[in-house]
């Protein structure tokens, strides 16, 4: 039975991604700062952007189940404001979780991927090509992100792929998703959850077993539309 690692799973799409490999009999583990409530998922309260944190969730995960086939960087904050008012406190804060904490769970979970020939998907975000007002340190941690990802595939390989997903808007629950919202987009709709995990899940498995360092944007084609005011 493979043995799933998800950052960031306590909700949106990290729960999403945690919920779809449950649910095909992998046995998934959550780290997160909170509590996740995902059936047949364990969970564990951890700040992946602590170090010290991180070597005891491997070390919990080798003591355990005693194996890793795959680990999903999902988690992710931002802090949205002027670059003029964005304190280096807050810019560490969002690389940290972000971008370091990537080089640090695969630091940690290498020698467990290399002994089960197993993947990585790192969640990036279109806002890794493209940007908002106010967005730096959620962009720069992105982008970072979509680097470090092909920089690792390379480093690891062939013994452990390593790739990444760029997600558009992506319905977690959040907010009301409006007519206007699925029509602007060239797929007809807003991105689920679920369409997320279904890519993540493939990219895990052995059906990927020739794609490493890629990126993939699941973002309805939004990042492909010339757009301009009328």
């Amino acid at each position: 039975m493979a043995v799933y690692l998800i950052t960031g799973g306590a909700r949106g799409i990290g729960a999403g991604i945690a919920r779809r490999l449950a649910a095909a009999g992998g046995t998934v583990i959550i780290a997160d700062k909170e509590k996740a409530k995902v059936d047949g998922a364990r969970s564990v309260i951890c700040d992946v952007s602590d170090e010290a944190q991180v070597a005891s969730l491997l070390m919990g995960i080798e003591a355990l189940e005693g194996q890793l086939n795959g680990l999903v960087c999902n988690a992710g904050c931002m802090v949205r404001k002027p670059v003029e008012t964005l304190t280096l406190d807050e810019w560490n804060s969002v690389l940290a979780t972000n971008l370091t904490s990537t080089f640090l769970l695969v630091k940690a979970a290498a020698p467990l991927l290399r002994a089960a020939t197993g993947a990585v998907v790192t969640i990036t975000s279109t806002r890794a090509h493209m940007s908002e007002p106010d967005t730096e340190a959620y962009a720069a941690s992105k982008g970072g992100l979509l680097a470090l990802t092909h920089a690792l595939a390379i480093s690891l390989g062939p013994e452990i792929r390593v790739n990444c997903i760029s997600p558009g808007w992506i319905d977690t629950g959040h907010y009301e998703i409006r007519p206007e919202d699925h029509a602007q987009h060239p797929a007809g709709r807003v991105g689920t959850v679920e369409d997320i995990a279904e890519l993540a899940a493939f990219l895990l498995s052995d059906k990927a077993g020739f794609i490493t360092g890629a990126e993939f944007i699941a973002d309805g084609g939004m990042t492909r539309k010339m757009i301009y005011a009328e």
